[in-house]
């Protein structure tokens, strides 16, 4: 997951409200309820301490919700009586809705309620083109149509050898539309950012658009087994999606386990466990951070400053580095800060299968590094 959209929230200083509304109910009382959620969630900010401006733009953010269609929810992050950022979750908080007061920004859930949220492209061919559609958790719109070559487009049985020197006139036909699609479909991906390319067709169109793909794009396309006329359903989008967020956990975590041991020169190409990821963090050494949301060192409180960078596992630890001011934090929400200040990307390996999580980073934690 790409955390530069989370900026805002270490541009300034804390403490912070964070907020995970759910907004996967929908019925005739759902306004009434959100009505009555806002001002609990408020409410609760204000008993952990959050001051009253705050709570008041919290409050007033969610009672703009209570119409809202959005299928699972949205998180604010909120302080001095204005809330900064409000990004839509593309899964429902597993706890329901939820508030807390805090040194940092609660941000962690985000990597498994917005980040892995692929977008994809899905491609309906037939013989004469394909129309494309972006899908994703929010909805789906139009992302355009490409139109090959529409003569001759169908064979004959007969064994004439004019008959026959038409049919060789369809397969450059059929050939030529496929090259068109799968150079307009690459664009499409480069464009969007989609995450995945779903064809969908016929299989001889299907593996046709496929095989004249770009490499980077090919690595990321899928066939859906329908044929040509067909519509995905949204379970069908859902199930690809999902697919492609366990093989994205399992990839990196494979990646982990292959980077445990150490490089030519004897340096270690990953750590795990709060002391030697801070250690990296604080030298900015941090290349992805991997993250285990229920592992036993995700709430482990350490020792922030100000800075991204002054972390540490006990607080004489910053004052040794020349800072005064220090607050306790969540180990994972100090190590998301972190991240964010050097550019390096996050992930949950919480979707891998259970064969594969069970070789997660030691209490949750750990990170992939760069020597450059």
């Amino acid at each position: 997951m790409d955390l530069a959209f989370l900026q805002p929230l270490y541009e300034r200083p804390g403490p912070w409200a964070s907020v995970y509304m759910d907004t996967s109910r929908h019925t005739e009382s759902t306004a009434h309820e959100r009505h009555l959620t806002a001002q609990s969630l408020a409410g609760e900010l204000a008993r952990q301490g959050a001051d009253e401006a705050t709570c008041q733009a919290v409050r007033s953010a969610l009672e703009e919700l209570r119409h809202s269609s959005e299928p699972h929810g949205r998180a604010l992050f909120a302080r001095g009586g204005e809330v900064v950022l409000d990004p839509p979750l593309a899964e429902r908080p597993a706890g329901g809705s939820s508030a807390c007061w805090a040194p940092l920004p609660r941000t962690t859930p985000l990597l498994e309620l917005a980040g892995e949220d692929p977008v994809c492209v899905v491609a309906y061919l037939d013989r004469e083109g394909a129309d494309f559609e972006l899908r994703g958790a929010l909805g789906s719109s139009d992302a355009g149509t490409v139109t090959g070559r529409q003569w001759p487009l169908h064979r004959t049985a007969s064994a004439d050898w004019s008959e026959r020197h038409f049919q060789l006139k369809v397969e450059n036909t059929w050939e030529h539309n496929a090259a068109e699609v799968a150079e307009a479909l690459a664009a499409c991906q480069e464009e969007t950012g989609a995450d995945l390319v779903i064809l969908v067709g016929e299989e001889r169109e299907r593996h046709s658009v496929h095989g004249r793909l770009p490499q980077q794009v090919r690595d990321r396309t899928v066939e859906a087994p329908h044929g040509a006329g067909s519509r995905l359903l949204d379970e069908d989008v859902e199930r690809i999606r999902a697919d492609h967020v366990r093989h994205r956990a399992e990839e990196d975590l494979e990646r982990f386990l292959a980077a445990r041991s150490p490089d030519a020169q004897g340096r270690p190409l990953a750590v795990e466990g709060v002391p030697a990821v801070i250690e990296a963090a604080r030298e900015h050494r941090i290349d992805e951070l991997l993250v285990l949301p229920d592992g036993a060192d995700a709430h482990r409180e350490v020792w922030v400053g100000e800075d991204a960078d002054q972390v540490a596992v006990r607080r004489t630890e910053l004052k040794t580095l020349g800072e005064q001011r220090s607050w306790a934090a969540r180990a994972d929400d100090a190590l998301v800060r972190a991240a964010v200040a050097t550019g390096a990307p996050a992930i949950s390996v919480a979707p891998a299968q259970p064969s594969t999580r069970a070789e997660a980073p030691v209490g949750g934690l750990g990170a992939l590094l760069r020597w450059k």
